[in-house]
């Protein structure tokens, strides 16, 4: 029993990690979005592609461009660190 949760807690932290990569990718993204880099850059389109399909779920559901400013990335990273934080309890929990 104490290997299975060793194993859970394992996979648990490198789901965790994941999250904290793809938290930092929306950053980037974002800030890459008020400089408009060059659209055909391979880094570019990756950043676009990674992160677009979050964006498009979001806005579905929330209006997220106020004033101009498209809050879609915000809205998605407080929404990772919740899931961080309940993921990280569970963890210790156990």
């Amino acid at each position: 029993m104490s290997v299975l949760i060793e194993i859970f807690q394992g996979v648990g932290s490198i789901a965790i990690g994941l999250i904290n990569v793809y938290i930092w990718v929306i950053i980037i993204a974002a800030l890459l979005s008020f400089v408009n880099p060059d659209p055909y850059n391979p880094i570019v389109q990756f950043l676009y592609r990674v992160t677009n399909p979050a964006y498009d779920v979001v806005r579905r559901f929330i209006t997220t461009n106020i004033g101009g400013i498209d809050l879609a990335p915000l809205i998605i990273v407080v929404g990772l660190q919740i899931l961080i934080v309940v993921l990280s309890s569970l963890l210790h929990a156990i």
